[in-house]
């Protein structure tokens, strides 16, 4: 498993890569600290990385693997690895996989969606291969029909599934409705979204004395940013220390916070990755060190989504996307500005748009029929959620101006309120 000085990622980065020499351009060649380096700027970097004309790579893209990353239609936003860095990527998380209270003979479902260059099924299916527990996986995948999936639960003795929190969900009213008994399953790993305290509850409704874990936190674009042990409550990871930098910094200021408990933004550097490097990429999350500096992988814990992106069960809509759609709205109704609310509510994520008009009081019936076909054409995974009763269907909200809610501190408008860990 390769990975490389921070030094040298750095160096290859503004020497071949065209986005990461003009966002250097002030920092000198020797002698900056990680914390000199301006953070990734999301839309930027997505800029950059088209797919023709390419001006973040430092290569051809020649060996490995590709997967979507999210984004708008007709802008299809990619993440790509080398073979080298990808055996890299899933041996590591296969390795601590192994801290995971994962036991020798278990057998595994793999309810991870494939295709569609998804990465979840393939990246765990990988990681589990690599996984120096002997364990049994059947690559079962989350689009299988329920009554297939638990049809092999019980001929097959299963006794872990490992997949995203709504399909579990749908999974165990379809066995708890269906009123199937004599399964055997034990553990549950969830990943690409929280398991909320309501659905642990469903899943111990169904499943009596199942054990519910976090299979680990990664992401498409930033790769592996932490790891669970028998020590992390909920919500908390461990850095893979040696593979990846773990920041937090203030969201205000951009200072890196060293103390326990202190709220910032999470920036993620990656060891391993030449081809598309990551350094102070931006998470996407809020978090807070639950260890002391100096702490062998130190634990921090996940409080929800910052500025970039709201993650909506298991689709992110990134802030700039809804920049453009309503770019596209000025023809029909011009917005002064905007908020983007995540509730949790009845097992399910809920987006609820706030819409900040001169006088919403003439906000008309059509406008918010345009605006949500403009919104499930663009990000068609959304509905297809919706529709497969994954999330709840979007809301819209038409507000003034000063109904925005500001940071206190500074009077800026929250762009994201995230609501799900209050």
């Amino acid at each position: 498993m390769k990975t490389y000085p921070i030094e040298t990622i750095v160096s290859l980065a503004r020497s071949l890569s065209p986005y990461y020499k003009e966002l250097y351009r002030d920092v000198p060649e020797k002698g900056w600290q990680l914390k000199d380096l301006p953070p990734v700027v999301q839309k930027d970097f997505w800029e950059y990385n088209s797919l023709a004309n390419n001006r973040l790579l430092t290569g051809e893209m020649h060996d490995g693997i590709i997967f979507k990353s999210g984004g708008t239609t007709g802008k299809p936003k990619f993440s790509v690895y080398s073979r080298e860095e990808w055996e890299t990527m899933t041996g590591t998380f296969g390795l601590h996989l192994a801290e995971g209270k994962l036991e020798t003979g278990d057998r595994i479902a793999n309810l991870f969606y494939a295709g569609e260059l998804y990465s979840s099924f393939l990246f765990l299916h990988d990681s589990l291969q690599r996984c120096p527990v002997n364990v049994m996986l059947f690559p079962i995948s989350g689009a299988a029909p329920m009554e297939f999936i638990s049809r092999e639960m019980k001929d097959f003795r299963i006794n872990t599934l490992l997949g995203v929190p709504t399909q579990l969900i749908n999974l165990a009213e379809y066995i708890r409705n269906k009123g199937i008994t004599g399964l055997s399953i034990e553990k549950l790993y969830f990943g690409g979204e929280t398991m909320y305290e309501d659905q642990r509850a469903l899943m111990q409704e169904v499943f009596p004395g199942i054990r519910i874990f976090s299979v680990g936190y990664a992401s498409v674009d930033g790769g592996l940013l932490g790891f669970i042990d028998e020590e992390c409550g909920f919500n908390e990871h461990r850095v893979f220390d040696g593979y990846n930098i773990i920041e937090i910094v203030d969201e205000e200021s951009g200072e890196p916070i060293d103390e326990p408990g202190k709220e910032g933004r999470i920036l993620t550097t990656n060891l391993s990755r030449l081809l598309m490097p990551i350094i102070r990429y931006p998470a996407g999350d809020k978090g807070i060190w639950i260890e002391e500096v100096g702490s062998r992988n130190r634990k921090f814990r996940i409080l929800g989504r910052s500025e970039e992106g709201a993650r909506i069960g298991v689709v992110t809509m990134y802030v700039d996307n809804f920049h453009n759609i309503l770019h596209k709205m000025q023809d029909i109704f011009h917005a002064v500005n905007f908020q983007m609310v995540i509730d949790h509510i009845g097992k399910l994520d809920k987006l609820t748009l706030r819409i900040a008009l001169d006088d919403p009081s003439h906000a008309e019936k059509t406008w918010e029929d345009h605006l949500l076909a403009t919104i499930y054409a663009e990000r068609p995974e959304l509905e297809e959620e919706v529709a497969i009763h994954g999330v709840h269907p979007v809301s819209i909200e038409w507000i003034s101006p000063e109904q925005l809610e500001a940071n206190p501190r500074t009077g800026k408008i929250k762009r994201i309120i995230d609501n799900r860990f209050k």
